[in-house]
């Protein structure tokens, strides 16, 4: 027999009551508040805290981080830099990845594409590469002066995702789901889609914890549709089991489940009742959203022949289209390989490519439906590239490193500023001039479009008020809001 044991032994009863009684009192008030601790774990939204201008949010990320030299920030004067070396002053002793602080050398590499002001705002950029693309600039909100800390895939993505570089917090997405609930019972609030790129040269990881509930309750978490075979796994019923006999089965578990809540009083219980009736009710849902049949031939002609493929950028935007229009949430959309180390001219053409004629699709799609003017559009990465080559300028296929400093995004749609042209940096795209843009104050408007305030749209979690903005400050920036 251990201390801890004979302590036990010899503990006088009046003690041990003495000791428990903080414990017996929480069990009677929890008694007492029985049903309003159920209510929370049944997640009911919190409701905003003024009138929203979006209902919904289509996050289209670019993963491995878009070169904003190559594609929104025109930098003419860097042609009569070619092959210089990054002046010391420019650079101002930021720390480098280790990809490329072994280089005896930092030359200049500036963009090869052209560049045109697009629509009455006047906005330059790729026109070469994103033809369809700007002929929606008077439509777009431009943000050329975001920032962020992380210079990293990992931290970069989970910084932008969830306000925090290290894992395990709430994402955007999660996020959106608690405040504002699900508008069809019979789909998920938060749906992910991750689509193929027709270019496999250099893709980054991507893995569930990026759409994680964290510390909010588990139904908050995004449900992945997969783009070949089942949408999602085992949404059909196995060989001979008719639907009676899987709605009495689920029936049975969840019945089993409220006996675990009762005794056990995990909230994540409750999670699990949710979304096995979920998944029932997805079975009837799922096939007729991922059917494209009913779609017309005009459709197909707007966002291309490759929507008819399952899994393009193409196809995926169009159901996004078809999730926002059936009531989901916030609809996360993962496109990859912008990680451009190397081959930048090789490569930058067939990413642009994926990407051009479906975000004019879904925007103008959207439109048609009267669904844009409440639908937040978001496209952007989770950093941006350096205006020095990665390797020597010599070779054809030259790269760029990760660069924190400053990148570009753009939102339409939901609020968001049509045409305004938000922040400036220098000559080099490298350091920001005018109207920095955090990326917390990017989180802070994107929740003010969604009616909620951050600094009061909070979860209590470990003792504190936890918020997607976090402790630092962070601001709503109007200069984006229409």
């Amino acid at each position: 027999m251990n201390i801890l044991e004979d302590f036990h032994q010899l503990e006088t009863r009046r003690h041990f009551f003495s000791r428990g009684r903080h414990l017996l009192g929480g069990a009677a008030l929890a008694s007492l508040l029985g049903n309003s601790t159920k209510a929370a774990t049944e997640s009911q939204p919190v409701g905003s805290h003024f009138p929203a201008k979006a209902k919904r949010v289509i996050y289209l990320h670019m993963v491995g981080g878009p070169s904003q030299m190559d594609l929104f920030d025109y930098k003419p004067v860097m042609q009569k830099f070619y092959d210089k070396d990054l002046p010391d002053s420019v650079r101002m002793g930021q720390r480098l990845t280790t990809m490329t602080s072994g280089q005896k050398r930092f030359p200049i590499a500036p963009s090869k594409y052209k560049f045109s002001p697009a629509g009455e705002s006047g906005m330059w950029m790729n026109t070469e590469l994103l033809p369809n693309l700007a002929k929606k600039a008077d439509e777009i909100c431009w943000m050329r002066s975001l920032h962020t800390e992380a210079i990293n895939h990992e931290p970069a993505i989970a910084a932008m995702q969830t306000g925090n570089q290290v894992p395990g917090r709430p994402c955007l997405g999660a996020w959106a789901s608690y405040g504002l609930g699900s508008d069809n019972e019979n789909l998920p609030a938060f749906v992910v889609l991750v689509a193929t790129p027709s270019n496999r040269e250099q893709e980054q990881a991507i893995s569930s914890r990026l759409w994680s509930a964290g510390y909010l309750p588990g139904v908050h978490s995004g449900v992945s549709f997969r783009s070949k075979g089942d949408p999602i796994l085992y949404i059909n019923n196995p060989p001979g089991v008719p639907d009676a006999i899987r709605k009495k089965t689920i029936d049975g578990l969840n019945a089993l489940n409220e006996l675990n809540y009762q005794a056990l009083g995990d909230p994540e219980t409750h999670t699990r009742i949710r979304q096995y009736e979920m998944a029932f009710r997805m079975q009837a849902s799922v096939p007729e959203l991922t059917d494209l049949s009913s779609e017309t031939e005009n459709t197909f002609k707007l966002y291309g022949e490759a929507a008819k493929k399952p899994g393009t950028f193409a196809n995926t935007a169009l159901m996004t289209r078809r999730l926002a229009e059936r009531g989901v949430r916030f609809i996360q959309v993962y496109h990859n390989n912008w990680d451009h180390h190397s081959n930048v001219g090789g490569r930058m053409p067939s990413q642009c490519k994926d990407v051009d004629q479906p975000c004019f699709a879904l925007l103008e799609d959207l439109k048609q439906r009267g669904m844009l003017d409440d639908t937040l559009v978001i496209w952007g990465g989770e950093f941006g590239r350096t205006i020095y080559s990665q390797g020597s300028l010599s070779k054809q296929n030259y790269g760029r490193d990760h660069h924190p400093r400053c990148f570009s995004m753009w939102m339409a749609g939901g609020g968001a500023k049509g045409g305004a042209i938000y922040g400036e940096t220098d000559d080099f795209s490298y350091n920001i001039v005018k109207d920095p843009l955090h990326i917390h104050d990017f989180h802070a408007t994107v929740l003010n479009l969604l009616g909620f305030d951050h600094e009061k749209f909070t979860y209590k979690f470990q003792g504190l008020d936890q918020r997607l903005t976090g402790v630092e400050p962070a601001h709503v920036v109007k200069e984006l809001i229409s």
